[in-house]
């Protein structure tokens, strides 16, 4: 560690203390993270080389492999980017392997964040980078803020990352939104101003591209308690459900990730202990064709895109006239 400013060997001994301790691992998800990055990735935390990133060709791949991904994503990271860019904050999209996809930065900040390591094609994995915004999101599969001398590298403590992850109509991960600041003035109670604004963004993403997944499906929605994301079912024409979001598939209980076994919609609309969110944006919808409609249900169902006589069958269910 010579020659390396004193807060960055003063953060070394700190992460080799607590990395060394057999209880801070359980008492802390911080502390956990950092032994991760010592034991399993065996990570150096005064490293000082710059963080890794892809060549031309493998970003190239990365980024034609989640092309569709990143088109649906592309305007909500630049109404993010607008509200917090002229912070000094930058804008960061990940895939699921912690490689910066896309960025939004402004001209007068690029440099600095190159120089931290925060471009397209970097690799911010928390098998690479230890304990950080980007990496630890995707592995705890969580929204997180890792500010300042919480990143297990000493070269990153000057850093704050607000991340949130993003699954894909699968109900897996599939990428993580970053914002990241390294401005030295940056409070915590700042950072959760935009832990809202990333959270959000990154739900709009889930929910714009599971929309964009199913164009030919009907899209239930229903409430949820839960801030963790939309409860969205896609319903096909035989009223089967063909999709659901990971926030859906923890509600109904449905296969955590991969394709789903055929189900009927009535199957799972109709329980009690979950049916109440469901029935009424059903009901909702139902109302708004019938009163669009003038009260002709062929008309209404035609809108629906569903059969007069099972219009008929839902509005009996659901108590219209």
């Amino acid at each position: 560690m010579t020659g390396q400013p004193t807060g960055q060997r003063k953060h070394v001994d700190r992460v080799l203390q607590s990395v060394g301790s057999g209880r801070a691992a359980a008492q802390s998800r911080l502390a956990a993270s950092w032994q991760r990055s010592f034991a399993r990735y065996g990570l150096d935390p005064a490293r000082r080389d710059d963080p890794g990133v892809v060549d031309e060709t493998g970003l190239r791949l990365r980024r034609e492999a989640m092309d569709r991904f990143l088109q649906i994503a592309a305007p909500k990271l630049d109404q993010l980017f607008g509200l917090i860019g002229h912070s000094g904050c930058g804008v960061l999209l990940t895939d699921a392997g912690g490689i910066v996809l896309d960025q939004r930065c402004r001209d007068a900040d690029a440099a600095v964040f190159r120089s931290w390591g925060l471009m397209q094609g970097a690799d911010w994995s928390e098998a690479a980078e230890g304990t950080n915004g980007i990496g630890t999101c995707l592995a705890e599969m969580r929204q997180l803020t890792i500010h300042r001398d919480e990143h297990y590298m000493a070269r990153n403590i000057g850093m704050s990352c607000m991340d949130a992850p993003i699954y894909g109509p699968d109900g897996t991960v599939v990428a993580a939104l970053d914002v990241s600041s390294a401005r030295a003035d940056q409070t915590e109670a700042f950072n959760r101003l935009i832990e809202a604004m990333v959270a959000q963004t990154a739900r709009q993403i889930e929910t714009d591209t599971f929309r964009a997944s199913f164009p030919a499906a009907r899209i239930v929605v229903a409430d949820s308690d839960d801030t963790g994301g939309a409860v969205l079912l896609a319903v096909d024409s035989d009223d089967i459900i063909v999709g659901a979001t990971r926030e859906a598939r923890r509600c109904f209980e449905l296969e955590t990730a991969g394709p789903l076994t055929p189900r009927p919609a009535s199957d799972l609309l109709g329980r009690e202990d979950e049916a109440t969110g469901f029935e009424r944006a059903e009901r909702a919808a139902v109302n708004r064709a019938l009163a669009r409609a003038g009260g002709n249900v062929s008309e209404a169902a035609r809108a629906l895109g569903v059969g007069r006589a099972t219009l008929y069958r839902r509005m009996k269910r659901l108590g219209i006239g």
